[in-house]
């Protein structure tokens, strides 16, 4: 079950045809996820931004709304505006042994050699719904993941790495969506996905709707948290992928806007939400591979580069805004009610009420 399945349509931009991250030519998306009865309620997600990612990088830019989380590989994508692995998304205390599994995988891929690796990994806290501490992800399941990486549609709401996550008080997770557009340099894409593990419920907004105040705990139980957990602590990680022609800078401002749709459905980056954006262009292919091994001396052709035009991109910031608000509802709208190891429930969001909510729209604002 989407968004769009409720009659609930973000925007107004069409969506490509799986709506979905994957509608970026070349992005796959892969997700193991751990559910046992024990009380493991987690898993691992994993993006390929291209088949090659591992020997030819893509450019990409990053944005922090705030930073109580993590995002590893971040400083080197600052500073060198390259994205050169496939993306992790887990819960928090599994970072470490995905981002160490992502090496190899590149280990695997480019052959022995004097070389670097600095896996992105993204991270959410799970800890009220799954047994975080039992380190249950392994790198087995990073390599499953990605061995299932395709295109397609994407599952989304309690799988992979969001298979733990609570987002504005409903139970979170995975998700995603995105939005086409002809322009007269050809037509581009841009698709979203999002582990959704943050927000309040009052705040939750959708397309202007005031869902959460319409939705309240009178309706739908919040989870009863431990008296020391803050409403709206937790996180969210945003990917954003284009095939349109960008430089690394301006990946940076299509980051900027994710958070902007974070904003637009309620979020506000609270002391404890560790709120972090990242955007990768595929439009620039054939950048050179990394080649510690060759002679640096030997002639290598020049590869030129090409960038949108700065007047479009207000129409790639409206895509990336929409694609990120959708994406966030639809990991509300797939989820399922979810109890874990302390007794601690998030239930999935009405689908009735939030269809009445969006009925009665013009009524509420």
């Amino acid at each position: 079950m989407r968004a769009r399945d409720l009659g609930i349509v973000v925007g107004w931009h069409p969506t490509g045809a799986d709506n979905a991250i994957t509608d970026v030519s070349g992005v796959r998306v892969g997700q193991v996820t751990l559910d046992e009865p024990s009380g493991v309620h987690t898993g691992v997600t994993v993006v390929l931004p291209h088949a090659d990612i591992w020997t030819e990088p893509v450019f990409a830019g990053a944005h922090r709304l705030n930073g109580s989380g993590e995002l590893t590989g971040l400083e080197w994508i600052r500073e060198s505006g390259e994205l050169t692995s496939a993306i992790g998304l887990t819960n928090t205390h599994s970072v470490g042994v995905v981002r160490d599994a992502l090496v190899r995988a590149q280990v695997r891929a480019r052959g022995p050699g004097v070389y670097w690796s600095l896996p992105v990994v993204g991270e959410t806290y799970d800890g009220l719904l799954n047994d975080i501490n039992g380190h249950h992800v392994r790198a087995e399941h990073v390599d499953a993941a990605l061995a299932a990486a395709g295109p397609g549609p994407v599952a989304e709401g309690n799988v992979g790495g969001g298979t733990g996550m609570i987002c504005h008080g409903f139970k979170g997770g995975i998700g995603t969506a995105s939005r086409v557009s002809g322009t007269a340099n050809g037509r581009y894409t841009v698709g979203v996905l999002v582990q959704a593990n943050h927000g309040r419920r009052e705040r939750l907004q959708v397309d202007g709707v005031p869902v959460g105040r319409l939705i309240g705990p009178d309706r739908v139980p919040l989870p009863e948290s431990p008296d020391r957990y803050q409403p709206g602590s937790g996180s969210i990680i945003v990917i954003v992928a284009t095939d349109a022609p960008l430089l690394p800078h301006q990946c940076t401002r299509l980051a900027q806007r994710a958070a902007l749709a974070v904003a637009r459905v309620g979020g506000t980056g609270e002391q404890y939400s560790g709120d972090l954006m990242l955007a990768f262009a595929t439009g620039n292919t054939g950048i050179p591979p990394y080649a510690w091994d060759e002679d640096p001396h030997a002639a290598r052709p020049e590869i030129p580069l090409r960038m949108v035009a700065p007047q479009l991109m207000t129409r790639l910031f409206d895509m990336t805004i929409e694609a990120t608000e959708e994406a966030i509802l639809n990991a509300m709208v797939a989820a399922t009610t979810l109890t874990g190891p302390h007794g601690v429930t998030a239930h999935a969001i009405d689908h009735d009420l939030l269809r009445r909510a969006f009925d009665n729209r013009s009524e509420d604002r």
